[in-house]
């Protein structure tokens, strides 16, 4: 019998009983103390410590149960001959499509400024703009932001998208490579960042992406923290270069309490909850690549370790 252990941090227990319920010839584990010692075949997990995965007989695939894979790659963790399946489910997918138009309309419609009046008891109408006067950039073009650049099309938004090799999405204006970066943030209203961490993306939105923008824009962060420059963007803030930045990923998680993005008037901090995994719709896309594996199929979404993603 096939053994899959379920490695998480969090409650197992949801992941494990819908994994036995779709794979009853497969032996799931609930962690790797109750492996103890012996061989699997595959793993489904999120940051396991360096060295762990080294110790597990016959293990052939690693499954993420995160769509951001950088923990799985740091030096040590998952030894090199092992594919690392990263997590693409229509859950994850769809939840941060609508945190992130959540935070782009309530930007657009001035709905965080008039919560603000609505404190003050402050009886004002602001200026508003239509969707097809407002131009918004995806970071991205992925299984996450392919969708959600369709979706800001769809309602109305001048799209833009940029990529690493470029995408073609209908009713959307593409841009592709470092070079094209500051030209596609030229004008923008709000950038919508879902860029993967990897080398090549570190730092990569900072000050020159802000200055391109149009005055009092808008940043949304659900991609990576690390993939923004922090300083940059309070600089930016305090400049009036941006009005407002939504944030759900940051350097340091949980954000240490002295980090200036709390105090910002600015910053709407979130607790990386922009899109969760969940079990429901996670643990169906798992079985059937684990199942055409065992067929013969190749592996969908498997890593690619040189580009980091």
């Amino acid at each position: 019998m096939k053994r899959l252990v379920v490695a998480l941090k969090s409650n197992p227990t949801p992941w494990t009983d819908l994994l036995a319920r779709s794979l009853p010839g497969h032996e799931i584990v609930p962690s790797f103390e109750a492996l103890d010692g012996r061989p699997a075949d595959y793993v489904l997990t999120g940051k396991p410590g360096p060295g762990v995965l080294d110790a597990i007989p016959g293990l052939k695939v690693v499954f993420s149960v995160n769509a951001g894979i950088e923990a799985l790659l740091a030096e040590g963790v998952v030894p090199p001959h092992l594919p690392i399946v990263r997590m693409v489910d229509p859950g994850l997918r769809d939840g941060m499509l609508e945190w992130v138009l959540a935070q782009v309309l309530a930007w657009h419609r001035n709905l965080f400024l008039y919560r603000e009046q609505d404190q003050r008891r402050d009886w004002r109408q602001l200026t508003e703009r239509l969707a097809f006067e407002r131009t918004v950039l995806v970071l991205g073009a992925g299984e996450l932001g392919g969708p959600i650049a369709r979706a800001l099309a769809g309602l109305g938004f001048a799209t833009r998208v940029w990529s690493r090799s470029g995408a073609d999405i209908p009713g959307v204006t593409s841009f592709a490579g470092r070079a094209r970066l500051v030209e596609a943030a030229t004008g923008a209203d709000a950038v919508v960042n879902l860029l993967p961490l990897t080398p090549d993306t570190t730092d990569l939105v900072g000050r020159a992406v802000f200055d391109a923008m149009n005055p009092g824009g808008l940043l949304v962060n659900g991609g990576r923290g690390a993939t923004v420059v922090d300083a940059d963007l309070i600089a930016a803030l305090d400049a009036g270069r941006l009005s407002m930045a939504a944030l759900d990923v940051f350097r340091t998680e949980p954000l240490p309490a002295d980090h200036p993005f709390w105090a910002h008037p600015r910053v709407h901090v979130y607790p990386h909850v922009a899109a969760l995994t969940h079990p429901r719709t996670a643990v169906p896309v798992v079985v059937e690549n684990l199942l055409g594996f065992e067929a013969g199929k190749p592996l969908r979404h498997v890593v690619d370790r040189a580009r980091g993603y």
